[in-house]
């Protein structure tokens, strides 16, 4: 911990936060406001768009939780993941989807880093800028994953640089995936979501009973089909009397990038990422489901960039041919910026550089 004069303009960024018993950095700007739960796979908790007091990140019923408080009632690797998930949004690595077994290794859902403690450490500290670097070792798996979060004054992005390197002697598989959850109160009836184009891929099975598409089904952005054959347009959403959960995959994008506007408060959020990293973006819909874990208390979409599909597990991404295979010391980055902005009609494109053009209606 260090000592000093805590800036009122600008920049500000500090790790000698905690929020429920987590070591918490904050970082801001006049714009944007970041939560990160350093304890808690460095789990970026909030976005909030400072001038209009919108946090973009859903939130689950129960929140932050300490882990080191409570036990868990079952050792189910589901549920022992669905305990502690606080919303906002996840790194997902090495293990991505539901529980699976790989050369040996029990990985969990969504295992194993967003579990973990990450290191910080603050690299730059300015009125003009600020950069933070959360980095972590996994256990059950070589690797060494790093991620740099840096904010600049007078500036709508957080940028993110991010690297995973393989620090054993043997070529591993792995799942790795960017867990953002969108949710209420930004999120409702009046927000539409732009891509730039591409397919989708609804999950092969139902998922779960109480889905509104119809499984294994495959077209061209932005249309789906519905269980009874009906048309869906996925840039909109449903109020919560639909009362469903489901999946889909969308890939071949044009860009890497997407993004989700509410056009009734006029604000919307974008997200930059490399296709060629992060060839699917998965879509999870819950809105309103009956059932364990929600029994109704959601209202929200995940916009997941991912290397692989679909979301069940490790193990059947090696099978598929969509895992990622990293060789004894090799490192694979991606860089991602996350923009804030003001629109009442929603985005035409967003560059890599993350300027958007918006739609005129």
């Amino acid at each position: 911990m260090k000592y000093s004069l805590d800036r009122t303009l600008g920049c500000r960024i500090s790790d000698e936060w905690t929020f429920k018993g987590l070591k918490t950095v904050i970082i801001e700007n006049e714009f944007l406001q970041i939560m990160v739960l350093a304890d808690k796979g460095a789990d970026i908790y909030r976005i909030v768009n400072k001038k209009s007091d919108v946090d973009y990140l859903w939130k689950s019923p129960w929140g932050v939780r300490d882990t080191s408080k409570f036990v868990p009632t079952t050792g189910s690797p589901e549920s022992m993941w669905l305990d502690s998930y606080e919303g906002g949004w996840q790194t997902v690595f090495p293990g991505g989807g539901y529980p699976s077994t790989y050369n040996g290794v029990d990985l969990g859902l969504h295992a194993e880093a967003n579990l973990s403690p990450w290191d910080t450490e603050i690299l730059e500290d300015s009125r003009d800028k600020v950069s933070v670097k959360f980095s972590i070792r996994t256990v059950r798996t070589p690797f060494y994953f790093e991620k740099i979060l840096s904010l600049s004054s007078g500036s709508n992005i957080l940028d993110i640089q991010e690297f995973i390197l393989n620090e054993g002697s043997e070529s591993m598989d792995c799942v790795w995936g960017e867990h953002i959850a969108i949710g209420e109160p930004f999120l409702d009836t009046d927000c539409i979501i732009d891509l730039p184009g591409g397919l989708i891929i609804t999950h092969p099975d139902t998922f779960p009973p109480n889905n509104r598409l119809a499984p294994g089904f495959e077209s061209n952005w932005p249309l789906s089909k519905g269980v009874n054959g009906e048309d869906v347009d996925l840039r909109y959403l449903p109020d919560k009397s639909v009362k469903s959960i489901d999946m889909a995959y969308f890939t071949d994008l044009n860009d890497g990038w997407y993004s989700v506007t509410n056009r009734r408060i006029g604000v919307g959020i974008g997200v930059v990422f490399p296709k060629d990293v992060f060839p699917f973006l998965w879509y999870w819909q819950s809105f309103a489901a009956d059932g364990y874990p929600w029994y109704g208390r959601t209202y929200n979409v995940g916009l997941e960039p991912f290397t692989s599909f679909t979301n069940q597990g490790l193990a059947q991404a090696v099978e598929n041919g969509t895992s990622l295979l990293i060789s004894p010391g090799q490192k694979i980055s991606a860089g991602l910026k996350i923009i804030s902005f003001e629109s009442k009609n929603g985005v035409e494109s967003i560059d890599k550089e993350g300027n958007l053009i918006f739609r005129n209606s």
